[in-house]
């Protein structure tokens, strides 16, 4: 599946400039998200699960009251591929509906 493959670098680079608030942290992409209060944290952590789950592709994160920090990659394949690019692009979606 060629959206399971693993990115070059500079693909990963020219891709997070689209992308506001990512970055790459310890070969991952990572981002953290800051919400109004901790039911609106898991409401988009429980609205990102439906997605993930979907997608068969599952965030590694972490939730302390307001604030949720998600990092993501495709495990089998070793690193960053396009499929974590689009479950960023969809909880950027729906952080913003949050």
């Amino acid at each position: 599946m060629a959206d399971r493959q693993k990115l070059l670098d500079t693909d990963i680079q020219a891709r997070l400039g689209s992308m506001p608030g990512w970055s790459v942290a310890d070969g991952k992409l990572h981002r953290e998200y800051s919400f109004g209060d901790f039911v609106r944290a898991f409401g988009f952590m429980a609205s990102a699960a439906l997605v993930a789950e979907s997608m068969n592709h599952h965030p590694e994160w972490f939730n302390v009251y307001s604030t949720v920090r998600v990092d993501l990659a495709t495990h089998d394949a070793g690193g960053i591929t396009e499929l974590d690019f689009t479950l960023a692009g969809k909880m950027e979606e729906l952080a913003a509906d949050g």
